[in-house]
């Protein structure tokens, strides 16, 4: 089993790997995921695993044993821009690992088993995080998905077929297995741990609006600069998430015309806003997008916001989160919030019993190269994993 994991990790780590950042580039429907696509058909296949897929590019792998409501685990494979390894995949080939791990102890499951892999988790080519699951599950429907743009004005529709999803029909339980994504495990000195929540989270464009005009020969008072509007904003933002202990980052921006010796004449920017609770999140982006709009009022320019996605707080089935994490040798395992989203909340939401399995990140570095997870504590996650499957199946 130990080589099983390590023989799989070390087949994906070379795709889509960036050789001047050693981040990963890993966007749906590109050259490197469907690489890794190709590589989980070949993996399902290798081990008799009767693969489904439907219209939206979503996947799943079935270990076809016993009957009755299938248990799903699983993740994604694509990342965000210049992402880490770990973010995903390590949640796809630790369940390949589970399943050869189970075999290994004689395993037979009276429920089925299945490894998914749920396609743009991340929204990082067409903006919507959780896109594969939000319509397999139907929160999103495919009329309004088929309309949305990556960077180079590519419709979603034009590289999917869409339509429907019979994936889920027969899911009884979903977990996932995940890197964590802070330092919580790190600082429990615990390698494995058990999701509680999902912190509710939006994505939110600014279009600030301005005139554009010489760099040079326009006097400062005379300008209407959006690029100021923008850059007190991104300060509110940063001021109003640290008085409420929340989060609000801008981590996107485009500018128009994007010229050194112009003044701009739009600024598109994009803010990740997360609390812990709903009105928690509601307050906040109302007290950025009160301060944007005075700032633009003083500055002769214009902001219009749009909330371009928002999940609702996610609370797991406690009672499940806790029987995962009880009897355990060395003890049970610790039940922790998370701030990051992922396709199991959205199962969750619809209605399916999940659970999050968490392996510990000692540089508690997501979203970046720097992201990273021993490979000691790989292997535990896998036997967790196995653990965990074998409770819901027995």
């Amino acid at each position: 089993m130990p080589d099983d994991f390590e023989l799989m990790w070390g087949d994906l780590r070379p795709l889509g790997r960036s050789a001047s950042s050693g981040g990963y580039f890993r966007q749906p429907f590109t050259s490197p995921e469907r690489e890794l696509v190709a590589w989980f058909l070949e993996q399902a296949e290798a081990r008799g695993l009767r693969v489904e897929s439907d219209d939206f590019g979503n996947i799943v792998a079935w270990w076809d044993t016993g009957s009755g409501p299938a248990v799903l685990t699983g993740s994604h494979l694509d990342s965000v821009l210049d992402g880490g390894a770990y973010d995903g995949p390590l949640g796809v080939v630790s369940a390949l690992a589970a399943v050869d791990l189970m075999r290994s102890r004689g395993v037979v499951p009276s429920r089925p088993v299945g490894v998914s892999v749920f396609v743009e988790e991340e929204g990082s080519r067409f903006g919507l995080a959780c896109l594969g699951s939000r319509l397999a599950t139907g929160a999103t429907s495919w009329e309004t998905a088929r309309e949305l743009q990556d960077r180079d004005g590519v419709r979603l529709g034009d590289v999917v077929v869409g339509g429907s999803s019979s994936l889920l029909a027969d899911v009884g339980t979903f977990v996932e297995l995940h890197v964590e994504q802070g330092r919580d495990l790190v600082d429990r000195g615990a390698a494995i741990g058990v999701a509680s929540e999902i912190w509710p989270h939006g994505r939110y464009r600014f279009d600030f609006t301005g005139s554009a005009n010489h760099a040079g020969t326009t006097r400062m008072e005379d300008r209407q600069d959006p690029m100021l509007t923008y850059a007190m904003t991104a300060l509110a933002a940063n001021k109003q998430a640290r008085l409420a202990g929340q989060r609000a980052t801008f981590g996107r921006v485009a500018v128009e015309p994007n010229g050194t010796n112009a003044v701009p004449s739009r600024v598109t920017a994009w803010m990740d806003a997360r609390c812990a609770t709903d009105a928690g999140l509601s307050d906040l982006v109302e007290a950025v997008t009160r301060q944007a709009t005075d700032r633009a009022d003083r500055d002769g320019t214009t902001v219009e916001v749009t909330a371009e996605s928002v999940s609702a707080s996610v609370a797991f089935d406690s009672s499940l989160a806790a029987a995962l994490a009880a009897d355990h040798e060395g003890g049970d395992w610790p039940v922790i919030a998370t701030q990051a989203g992922h396709d199991a909340g959205i199962l969750s939401a619809a209605g399916i019993p999940t659970a999050m399995l968490f392996v510990r990140n000692p540089s508690g570095v997501s979203h970046s190269p720097a992201e990273h997870a021993e490979i000691a504590d790989c292997l535990v996650g896998v036997s967790a994993l196995a653990d965990t499957l074998e409770r819901l199946t027995r």
